[in-house]
C-alpha cells in the first residue's frame, strides 16, 4: 500500500493514540480511588489503544510480511488487559467491597465518548492498512461496548444490587472481549502475511 493510501489511517491512529494516552489517566485515577475492577481493566486497555496507535503509525509504510508480524504482535498486546484484569479480579474476590457507583457510571460515560469518537474516526479508515487498520478499529469499538456495560455496572449497583459482583462480571466480560478482538486481529494478520 502507498503512503498516500495509508495517510487517512496514519493520522487517524495518532489523534486516537493521544485521546486514549489521556484518558487513561483520568480513568486510571478513578479506578484506584473506587477499588473498580472494571475500570481498571478499562484504564489499562486505554494504555493498550496507545501503544497499539502508535505501532500502526510506525508500521504503515512497512512491507505486508512485517505489517502482518506487527498485526501478530498487536493481538498478543490486546490480550495484556485481559491478563491484569483477571489479576485485579482474583484480589477483589478476596476482599469484595462494592465500588462508588456514581464515580464508576461517569467515569464509564467519559470513556464512552472517548472510544465511540475514536471507533467513528478510526470505522472511516479501517479497511487501510490491512490488519493495522482492523486492529485499531475492532479495538476502539470493543472499549465502546465495554464502556456501555460499566456504566450499566454503576447503575445496577446504586439501584439494584449494592455489591461488587457487577463491577466484577463487567471486568471480566472486558477480558472476554480482548480475548476475541485478538483472535480477530490474528487471523486477519495471518491471512495479510499469507498474501503478502
Amino acid at each position: 500500500m502507498t503512503d498516500a493510501h495509508n495517510a487517512p489511517l496514519r493520522r487517524a491512529a495518532k489523534i486516537v493514540a493521544l485521546l486514549n494516552l489521556g484518558y487513561f489517566g483520568v480513568e486510571f485515577a478513578v479506578a484506584v480511588a473506587i477499588g473498580s475492577v472494571s475500570l481498571f481493566a478499562d484504564s489499562i486497555d486505554f494504555l493498550e489503544d496507545t501503544s497499539i496507535n502508535l505501532l500502526i503509525v510506525l508500521a504503515l509504510g512497512w512491507s505486508a510480511i512485517a505489517r502482518s508480524r506487527v498485526g501478530m504482535a498487536l493481538s498478543a498486546i490486546i490480550l495484556v488487559p485481559g491478563l491484569a484484569t483477571l489479576w485485579t479480579a482474583w484480589e477483589k474476590f478476596m476482599t469484595p467491597v462494592a465500588p462508588e457507583p456514581l464515580a464508576l457510571s461517569l467515569a464509564g460515560l467519559g470513556a464512552l465518548a472517548v472510544n465511540l469518537g475514536c471507533a467513528l474516526l478510526l470505522a472511516r479508515v479501517r479497511h487501510h492498512g490491512g490488519s493495522l487498520g482492523k486492529a485499531a478499529f475492532l479495538s476502539a469499538r470493543n472499549d465502546a461496548l465495554a464502556n456501555v456495560a460499566i456504566v450499566a455496572a454503576g447503575l445496577v449497583t446504586a439501584f439494584l444490587w449494592r455489591s461488587a459482583w457487577p463491577d466484577l462480571i463487567v471486568g471480566l466480560a472486558i477480558a472476554a472481549i480482548n480475548a476475541d478482538a485478538a483472535h480477530e486481529v490474528w487471523e486477519a494478520a495471518r491471512e495479510e502475511g499469507k498474501a503478502g
